[in-house]
This record gives C-alpha cells, sequence and structure tokens, in this order.
C-alpha cells in the first residue's frame, strides 16, 4: 500500500516538474517575443511618425484620404500589425502573427486579415519606407481600404464574374481571372482607348468603350471596369498625393503586351476624362463606378 502510494505520489510530482518547466518555458518564450515586439515597435517608430504627419498634409485632398488605416508589416514568416487608437493618430503595434501564406519581399497590397477581426489592412515589407515614394503607395493601399469600407462589397455583389469566382471558392480572381490581354483586337482598341483618353477625347473614348463592350464577353468586360475602378482609382489618387509631394507621377505603359496593370492606367485616365466633365463623380465613387460601367 505504502510503495504504491509512494509510486502514484512519484508520478504526481513527475507531472508537476513537467507543468513547471512547461510553464518556465512559456514564460521564456512569451519574454522573448515581447522583446522582439518591442525591438520591432522602436525599429518602426519613426516611419509611423513620418506616415502620420505626411497624412496630415495629404488626407484633405479626397475623403476616402481622411482615415489612417492598419499597416501590416511583414518580416520573414511574421506580420506586425500596426493600428491607430482610438481618437488617437499615434501607431502601435497591436498584433503579431504568423499566417499560413508566403509573402513576397516587396509586397504592397491591401487585404483583411483574418487574424485581426478580418480587417482591412495596408500590407507592405520594411523597405516601404525608405524613400517618399513608398509612402505614397501606402496611401494608395488606404485607399483601397476606404474603397472596402463604403461600397466596395455592394458593387462586387453585381457583378458575375465574381459570384461564380466566390461560388467556386476562388477569392483570388482579381489576380487570377483569364482576362484575353494578348488578343489583337482588345490590344487595338485599349491602344486607341488609353491614347484618346490621355488627349481628353470624350467620343473617340465612347466609340472605344463600346466597341469593348461588344468584343469582349460580359465577364471579361466586367472584370475590365472593375480593375478600372478599383485600381484605376487607387491610383487617381495616389498621383494626387504625389503631386502634393512633388513626386514623380504613376504611370504605366500604353502600349502592348498588356497586362493586369494596363488598367490601373487605363482607368486612371479614364476617371480623369469622366471627372474633367463631372468633378463630382470623384467623391460618389459608386457613381463613379455606375458610369464607367455604362461606358458613357
Amino acid at each position: 500500500m505504502i510503495l504504491r502510494y509512494k509510486g502514484a505520489l512519484d508520478f504526481a510530482m513527475r507531472r508537476i516538474g513537467i507543468a513547471i518547466c512547461l510553464l518556465a518555458l512559456g514564460c521564456l518564450l512569451a519574454a522573448a517575443q515581447s522583446e522582439e515586439d518591442k525591438a520591432v515597435s522602436v525599429k518602426f517608430a519613426e516611419a509611423f511618425t513620418r506616415l502620420t504627419e505626411l497624412h496630415s498634409g495629404i488626407k484633405d485632398l479626397h475623403p476616402l484620404l481622411e482615415g489612417l488605416y492598419p499597416v501590416a508589416v511583414v518580416e520573414g514568416e511574421v506580420f506586425y500589425v500596426f493600428d491607430v487608437l482610438e481618437n488617437d493618430r499615434l501607431y502601435e503595434l497591436v498584433k503579431t502573427a504568423r499566417p499560413p501564406m508566403i509573402v513576397p519581399e516587396g509586397v504592397r497590397a491591401a487585404f483583411p486579415l483574418d487574424f485581426y477581426d478580418n480587417t482591412m489592412a495596408c500590407v507592405v515589407t520594411g523597405e516601404v519606407f525608405d524613400d517618399l515614394s513608398g509612402y505614397a503607395t501606402i496611401f494608395h493601399e488606404f485607399i483601397h481600404c476606404a474603397q472596402m469600407a463604403t461600397c466596395e462589397l455592394e458593387l462586387k455583389a453585381r457583378l458575375s464574374v465574381a459570384q461564380e469566382a466566390e461560388a467556386a471558392d476562388n477569392y483570388m480572381w482579381e489576380l487570377s481571372h483569364p482576362f484575353p490581354y494578348a488578343d489583337e483586337t482588345f490590344e487595338e482598341v485599349y491602344a486607341l482607348f488609353l491614347e484618346r483618353a490621355a488627349e481628353g477625347d470624350k467620343a473617340a473614348v465612347s466609340r472605344c468603350r463600346a466597341f469593348l463592350r461588344e468584343v469582349l464577353n460580359a465577364q471579361d468586360y466586367e472584370y475590365m471596369v472593375w480593375q478600372e475602378w478599383k485600381e484605376g482609382f487607387a491610383r487617381h489618387i495616389e498621383n494626387k498625393v504625389r503631386a502634393k509631394l512633388e513626386l514623380e507621377l504613376r504611370v504605366s505603359q500604353a502600349v502592348p503586351p498588356f497586362d493586369r496593370v494596363t488598367f490601373y492606367e487605363g482607368g486612371a485616365r479614364y476617371i480623369s476624362l469622366l471627372i474633367a466633365e463631372d468633378p463630382e463623380l470623384e467623391k460618389d465613387i459608386k457613381a463613379l463606378f455606375q458610369r464607367m460601367a455604362g461606358g458613357q
């Protein structure tokens, strides 16, 4: 009986010992993580101070620039999420995560972070803060955050290209849609559209848009307009920021071969043309999308 009791006691003591070791290890890891987080906070403190200072100077350029949004800085496999506290303009490190995704060096994107309550965030790697141009790019991504916060989901729900892709669990369709960029007719007409839009020839632009609607299938046309609206508008506002900061404007090539980035340029040129005719469209981005989709 005594031996049985002693054996049980030894077993219990071993379990307690293991638990204490695990607790100690957890404390050490937490302390190491805390020190790492502090180091990252210090590393980017000046960059985020500059971001808020620059934001104060450009936020009046457009209502969608008024807000500050979370910024996830990716280093290796780690997302360091910086956000501003309510009624505050100071960025703080609020979340660290290692999501199961590969993020390439030089990433510049905006998407919801599932580990941060699906909050839209600007996602970048640290070298974005190396020069003033990088900050302008962050403001481009902030426009995408603002689009999502206003009318993006409502507009996207109307698109058959989005509905079919997401029904098939293809949530990357905005990047992977098989658009016929190399089609000779598309290349010819879109190149002419880019040229005429730059010249401000509204009548010629309207003819090009009508022809594009005829030669593209419904989903390809939707996709083109969606990218022109979403990325083209972000570029339009980014270039206003760049002008304010006395930076070179962001311009893409206007001749084939074309790719998805071509729609950034096409959208920006088309939007500038439409806004010149109706300035209210610059603030009413839902009406702007409807005008672009109509091809007017």
